[in-house]
């Protein structure tokens, strides 16, 4: 009798936080583009959508130095050369929060992430990249993507 009592406490409980789970799915959407500017030249887009009441922060998203920026590491290619860093486009909002000392800057909604390279000959260009996106109540973790643009 103890154990169908343990189970059915447990089960209540699972049920009950059901709805916070539901909440922790991440609420992104990214899509890969490339862009051929010259012979050599590419744009490399990460297209990316925010679900409504959340945010993603600003690669220089200022405050205190505790908030995480998106992040893009390229895997090593000898026929891809960067051409500096990767460059955000969208509506920034600068704002104070509580918890965090100084302004903080952060996008929501569509968000477009743009690495310019020089490429030699067709290949892939492979990394993974990092973010965190939040509302006005909790952060989600930080999470990492692969992501792949083929040039042909």
């Amino acid at each position: 009798m103890r154990v169908i009592k343990s189970m059915l406490l447990l089960l209540t409980i699972l049920f009950a936080a059901a709805p916070s789970f539901a909440q922790m799915e991440d609420p992104t959407s990214w899509k890969y583009e490339v862009k051929k500017k010259s012979a050599t030249e590419y744009q490399l887009i990460f297209h990316v959508t925010v679900k409504d009441g959340w945010h993603i922060w600003s690669t220089h998203p200022g405050g205190d130095g505790s908030l995480i920026a998106p992040s893009f590491n390229f895997a090593k290619n000898g026929n891809v050369k960067l051409k500096g860093d990767v460059t955000e486009k969208g509506a920034p909002v600068t704002t104070t929060m509580d918890g965090i000392d100084g302004k903080v800057i952060y996008l929501n909604g569509k968000i477009d992430y743009v690495e310019n390279v020089t490429v030699t000959g067709a290949t892939k260009i492979t990394g993974t990249h990092t973010y965190q996106v939040c509302n006005d109540r909790m952060c989600l973790a930080p999470k990492d993507k692969e992501f792949s643009f083929d040039i042909k």
